[in-house]
């Protein structure tokens, strides 16, 4: 018999865990499981890769199975609302893994996917239902989803809704859902303004925190590394050339950096595929694939596509960009040291990102160890920098060589100010014009900013 019978765990749900060669429950497995069999609300305070999806599932499983309620057409008996796609995906599966001797009906609502697709999976309603919040509130107002007879409500990456703006759509889904029911609440991180949401949402909650708010895995080793920004490419295709790394997640802060880190490394021999929200959601689900087979060992993404990616085996996690806001530091390295394996992060840090480091320092309550540029940086870095040149056309001579102006002052720059005409009009970026200030919002300034992934 195995560590999850002795949680109380009915024996179906003992069965699939052992199917799938779960033997010893997680810290926050052993602590939250026996609270949510009580029907009690929970806050959990865990990071991802602690085992929380099973902390949350398999009890919730047993009580909508020992309740015996009839599901009723467009209902749910229980949702779980996540921040992605992958992770709602995510959530679903292991949903219909601990519940295939349970006879458990899961099905998903987010967006990518076939709205119909999520009609007909509603028509004649399910026990589970794994939703984003905006494609669940179109199903809602559609009248294609009802929530009046939810039992159990999960949040699931609180701090992540957050932070993509979903707060005003979780106050409308909660207020569509019965009071009486059981709340399950799960953040990685416990800052204000999680605690005043959770606060909104629970009632005498037990908590079960693994780790204290915003400190990274114990079992990553984490280094920084700092490096002129023009230069980043060429220590990103040294790092990933070592044959020690077996899966890499490379993460960038923008949809069109991810394109263009799997662009550098495709031309340097490194095959790499890109996850963010421009991507399909087939195109998602393919490179995520291809990731997970080792077709491709190493995958490119935003922080909010890698929202919900749990895949095994992936021992380095390389901050390409380090996050503006620290507490995605605390969710990128979690992807790596899951399932109690060891991990590396690693974070190319530029000037101006110097700031983010020491604000990543402060929240973590550790300084990352800085790790010095590898041997023979500087001539892949120069080599990168004339092959980027022939590629588009330009001169690769060094500024020191090109031509100067009378006494050694280099010729004016242009601009895109057109010189007055005789009348007197004068272009954009002249007096009165409208033309972009050095500086302004255009510029490159310290605004913390979080792209939408």
């Amino acid at each position: 018999m195995t560590k999850f019978a002795h949680l109380g765990l009915a024996e179906p749900l003992v069965r699939a865990l052992e199917a799938k060669g779960y033997v010893t429950p997680t810290p926050i497995q052993e602590q939250a499981i026996p609270t949510v069999l009580e029907g009690t609300d929970l806050l959990g305070i865990a990071q991802t890769g602690t085992g929380k999806t099973a902390a949350f599932v398999l009890p919730s499983i047993q009580r909508l199975v020992e309740a015996g309620k009839r599901v009723l057409p467009t209902h749910c008996r229980m949702l779980v609302l996540a921040p992605t796609r992958e992770l709602a995906s995510q959530i679903a599966d292991s949903a219909r893994e601990y519940g295939k001797f349970s006879r458990i009906s899961v099905a998903t609502v987010f967006g990518g996917t076939s709205i119909n697709k999520n009609r007909q999976d509603m028509s004649r309603g399910v026990d589970i239902l794994v939703a984003t919040p905006g494609r669940l509130l179109d199903l809602v107002e559609q009248r294609f989803v009802t929530l009046s007879l939810i039992e159990t409500l999960v949040l699931d990456e609180a701090d992540q809704m957050l932070d993509l703006g979903f707060i005003h759509a979780l106050k409308k889904i909660v207020r569509m859902v019965p009071r009486d029911r059981q709340t399950l609440f799960f953040s990685a991180t416990m800052p204000a303004s999680i605690r005043e949401l959770a606060d909104q949402f629970l009632r005498n909650p037990s908590t079960v925190s693994i780790r204290p708010a915003a400190t990274t895995a114990e079992r990553v080793d984490q280094y920084a590394t700092f490096v002129n920004q023009s230069e980043k490419q060429a220590l990103l295709t040294m790092t990933l050339s070592d044959p020690a790394i077996e899966r890499a997640l490379v993460f960038t802060r923008t949809k069109h950096g991810a394109d263009r880190v799997v662009r550098l490394l495709g031309g340097n021999g490194i095959a790499a595929a890109a996850i963010h929200g421009n991507k399909s959601q087939a195109n998602r689900e393919k490179a995520l694939a291809a990731f997970k087979s080792g077709e491709v060992r190493i995958l490119v993404a935003t922080d909010i596509a890698a929202r919900g990616i749990d895949v095994s085996g992936v021992s380095h996690v390389v901050n390409f960009e380090i996050p503006n806001v620290p507490e995605q530091y605390v969710h990128r390295i979690g992807r790596t040291a899951r399932a109690g394996a060891a991990g590396i992060a690693i974070s190319f840090v530029a000037d101006d990102e110097r700031p983010y480091l020491r604000d990543i320092e402060k929240v973590t309550r550790q300084k990352v160890p800085l790790r010095a540029l590898p041997e023979g940086f500087l001539a892949e870095a120069a080599r990168l920098t004339s092959a980027r040149a022939k590629a588009i056309g330009n001169d690769p001579a060094p500024r020191e060589e090109r031509p100067r102006g009378p006494r050694g002052v280099r010729p004016p720059r242009a601009t895109h100010a057109a010189a007055p005409t005789a009348g007197g009009h004068r272009g954009r970026s002249g007096p009165g014009g409208g033309g972009r200030r050095r500086g302004g919002r255009g510029g490159q300034g310290g605004a913390r900013t979080s792209a939408a992934g």
